[in-house]
């Protein structure tokens, strides 16, 4: 997450990937089987592991890490058996973005998925998250488990849910590419949409969502500007020790604890386009070497995704009435 764009010198390693096959500890696990009517979140905490291992170096934005990480995304979409919409599966952009020694140009790819809905199959809900981080520098991985394999795996989580029990609406899943050198892939999705940007009833993006230990809440940021989302959302209870909380998108909120163009929602706010971000609050590992998967506490992971689960679900019944 660039929240403040405070920003890290990246060196990324001159490793380029012969295929995507060779993915080794990038393959797709098999989830186990959970007792009836017990969640599972085996493969949400895979999802988490694997795309922040040491051989994903960081999942930079144009390097063989990020490959890696794209190619194990799109086979999990797969394996899901979530849909390409008809544009594709992968949307290629070029963009110019920003480092610490200055701007440089950008060759990033999103990954896309769709499911139709029931009730307004053209109407969509665009859930988002970003896949790449920081990658390199001074010889240290930054591993990015929360910042953002975990907002990718809880859109993954949401993914599989979707399948299970289709949406009303119909939900485009996008998984973008240089969030961290200015929200480039979702700056590039906005000024080429799939669909077009009057039909989306809502974008809901995850960047963050595993330590929400810091202070028990998985924060809601956009109901400031879009009011009528917060009645809806203040009917979601709290799941274990975890419970949304409203704000940071208000004028009274500066500087770093104001969210509002913090995360890939930002340019569809710029656009227009409803939106709100579920997220967790800063934590030491922000942007650190030490954001690891063993940092994440399994039980408070899976209240959040719970929770990002019910929140989709009652903007989805609600939405379009």
């Amino acid at each position: 997450m660039s929240r403040s764009f405070r920003f890290l010198a990246l060196t990324t390693a001159a490793v380029l990937l012969s295929s995507c096959a060779a993915m080794t500890d990038a393959e797709v696990p098999a989830a186990a089987a959970p007792a009836a009517g017990t969640p599972s979140y085996d493969q949400l905490l895979a999802d988490v592991r694997i795309l922040s291992a040491d051989d994903m170096e960081g999942r930079d934005t144009g390097t063989a890490g990020g490959e890696r990480a794209r190619a194990y995304i799109v086979s999990r979409l797969e394996s899901l058996g979530i849909a390409a919409p008809p544009v594709g599966r992968l949307q290629p952009w070029t963009l110019d973005g920003r480092t610490r020694q200055g701007p440089k140009t950008y060759n990033g790819i999103n990954i896309l998925g769709l499911v139709e809905g029931t009730r307004v199959p053209d109407r969509y809900i665009v859930i988002t998250a970003h896949y790449d981080h920081v990658g390199i520098s001074e010889g240290q991985i930054y591993n990015g488990a929360d910042d953002n394999a975990s907002g990718v795996a809880t859109m993954l989580e949401i993914a599989a849910r979707l399948k299970d029990a289709p949406p009303e609406h119909s939900v485009i899943f996008v998984a973008f590419d240089g969030e961290e050198h200015g929200l480039l892939g979702a700056k590039h999705f906005v000024q080429a949409p799939p669909v077009p940007l009057s039909s989306i009833a809502l974008n809901l993006n995850f960047d963050m969502t595993s330590r929400a230990e810091t202070d028990g809440h998985l924060w809601v940021t956009g109901t400031y500007q879009n009011p009528t989302f917060r009645p809806i959302l203040e009917t979601v209870p709290a799941d274990g020790s975890v419970s949304l909380a409203f704000g940071k998108d208000t004028p009274q909120d500066t500087g770093e604890n104001n969210w509002v163009q913090a995360s890939d929602h930002g340019p569809f706010f710029t656009a227009g386009v409803p939106f709100l971000y579920l997220g967790v609050d800063y934590h030491p590992d922000y942007h650190r070497p030490s954001d690891d998967f063993e940092r994440i506490t399994p039980a408070v992971f899976a209240s959040a995704t719970e929770l990002s689960v019910s929140a989709f679900r009652a903007l989805d019944r609600s939405l379009d009435r």
